[in-house]
């Protein structure tokens, strides 16, 4: 298991954007919408890590969720799975709270789900494979 990508949300992706250009010198890579969230995601190759910037598309959007209780900032860490239905199933056997009922198609075409942050030192935490053919 390695960390994959760090997930930052946004309040305001144009600011966040200007920032990584003016940091990094560099503009995402890839833009998706994962509808299903009500999330536009900006990725960003940042060497063996990707960073993963999250826009709420949505009101009612776990992202716009986090951004009015917490404001902007660190989102979640994810880490690269072999096989995400296994370890869903592995965690939550160890008594971690898994989120959803099942792993789910993410950005990036990835299959993901999170783990709770109050399992995890207070970090949210994603886990993501590759995607299964019949998603």
């Amino acid at each position: 298991m390695k960390l994959e990508h760090i997930g930052i949300a946004v309040s305001d992706v144009k600011a966040a954007r200007d920032l990584f250009l003016l940091v990094f010198g560099a503009s995402p890579y890839k833009t998706e919408d994962v509808i299903s969230e009500g999330v536009r995601t900006y990725f960003y190759d940042a060497g063996s890590v990707k960073l993963e910037l999250l826009e709420s598309i949505s009101p009612d959007s776990a992202i716009e969720r986090f951004i009015q209780k917490h404001g902007p900032g660190l989102h979640h860490l994810a880490f690269a799975v072999d096989d995400a239905a296994s370890d869903y199933e592995r965690l939550g056997a160890l008594g971690l709270q898994v989120l959803g009922d099942a792993p789910k198609p993410g950005a990036d075409g990835k299959i993901i789900f999170f783990v709770h942050p109050k399992d995890t030192l207070g970090v949210l935490m994603e886990f993501c494979g590759d995607q299964l053919p019949n998603f």
